[in-house]
């Protein structure tokens, strides 16, 4: 069985955890396993690069900052090599570019065009361990190029694809996908399954266990993910296809995101090309428009609400006003105090009721609801934000998530 496994970055935080990690990786040797390996860099490392890059400007060139974050992987790699081959294990580190990753030239968010992986495969193919740098690789230029936060579970999903694995393990400091938050609601119950597309809804609704665009791959190429801990070696969770069995619920999870701002635009004249007008110039500044709903039209006019994430409340704020100006709106009024709770359940393609179920739930605990947005397998409600983990607890109860009770 060939393996790709990623250890995040507070799986390989310290030396002690480096040890650890390598603990796993000769057990699964053990076991009889091909094995590579991505890491990222230490907790931490990343950002004291960056900070160091902005000590000296305050928009340090991308070329030369993608080269400097992308030596944090790099030394994670070289450590884990050198403590497998103090064990006897034939391991050697590889950069992005020594493994082939080759990606476009968009520096700190670049995408991966395609993996030339015949150098790992000679060395796995010889009974070697390969520990690749996640995160990385190069332009057709040879520049060193980075794929964004999160881009080592990319990196990961992209080599299994590449390597033709059998599965893509993913270690990181929590032990599967639960229910809920458990921070919330203590008896949330970890799922042995889920489906690419219930953790792709799970990701963006703020579940950050994995990266969306390494979900996104993995289900495009039927790639399984095993997501798991590296401090307590219990099955954790696999995110898979869906099959018959996770049908038989028509809810899997409830999530939650607190980063989340409202704008409403009143008073708008309604006509053909209002929302390109709108929401064109939120686009053009880079900002990611999420739940939207227009009321309907009165005496030639309407009113548009939208939410964006909290963090560019301000700008976006700042271009509506001009859009008001131009399009001959009423008012703009903003509220940065709201959150998203959602249920999700590829089940809930074959049960009725959901929602009612879910807005029920809600106003027994007389929690408003300020928008609704729905998709095949999500419903999603847009509350004040003080009422979220009361809405998480109440509809975590309502679709009996909790764990099964003992005795």
């Amino acid at each position: 069985m060939l393996i790709v496994q990623k250890f995040g970055g507070t799986s390989v935080g310290s030396i002690e955890r480096i040890r650890r990690t390598a603990d796993i990786v000769a057990g699964e040797l053990a076991r009889g396993h091909r094995l590579a390996v991505v890491v990222s860099a230490m907790s931490g490392e990343t950002n004291r690069l960056i900070a160091l890059a902005h000590e000296l400007t305050p928009e340090p060139d991308s070329r030369e900052l993608d080269a400097l974050v992308a030596t944090g992987e790099q030394v994670t790699a070289a450590l884990l090599a050198i403590e497998l081959q103090r064990r006897g294990i034939d391991a050697r580190s590889f950069t992005g570019a020594q493994a082939g990753f080759r990606t476009d030239s968009s520096h700190v968010r670049a995408r991966i065009q395609h993996i030339a992986c015949e150098r790992l495969l000679a060395h796995l193919d010889a009974g070697g361990v390969a520990v690749v740098t996640g995160f990385q690789g190069t332009d057709e230029q040879g520049n060193i190029t980075t794929l964004g936060r999160g881009g080592s579970d990319t990196s990961a999903v992209a080599l299994a694809i590449a390597l033709k694995a059998d599965i893509c393990d993913i270690y990181t400091d929590v032990d599967g996908i639960y229910t809920t938050d458990p921070r919330i609601v203590p008896n949330a119950r970890k799922m042995a399954r889920i489906s690419y597309e219930e953790m792709l809804e799970m990701a963006s609704l703020g579940a950050k266990v994995l990266q969306t665009r390494s979900v996104e791959l993995a289900m495009r190429h039927d790639m399984p993910i095993h997501l798991r801990s590296s401090f307590e070696l219990v099955p954790g969770t696999i995110v898979t296809r869906e099959d018959e069995s996770m049908e038989r619920a028509a809810i899997s999870g409830v999530a939650y995101n607190r980063d989340e701002a409202k704008i409403t635009i009143k008073g708008i004249p309604d006509h053909p090309g209002i929302a390109a007008g709108v929401f064109g110039p939120v686009a053009d500044a880079g900002i990611n428009v999420d739940v939207i709903v227009q009321n309907i039209s009165e005496h030639g006019l309407t009113d548009i609400t939208f939410t964006v994430p909290r963090s560019d409340f301000r700008a976006t704020m700042a271009i509506m006003d001009k859009v008001c100006a131009e399009m001959g709106a009423k008012s703009v009024a903003g509220d940065d105090s709201v959150a998203k709770v959602s249920v999700v359940g590829v089940g809930m393609r074959s049960h009725s009721g959901v929602a009612r179920k879910m807005f029920d739930a809600l106003a027994s605990e007389g929690i408003n609801i300020q928008m609704i947005t729905t998709s095949e397998i999500k419903i999603t409600v847009v509350v004040d934000e003080q009422h979220v983990d009361q809405a998480v607890r109440v509809l975590h109860a309502a679709f009996e998530l909790e764990k099964p009770r003992e005795g």
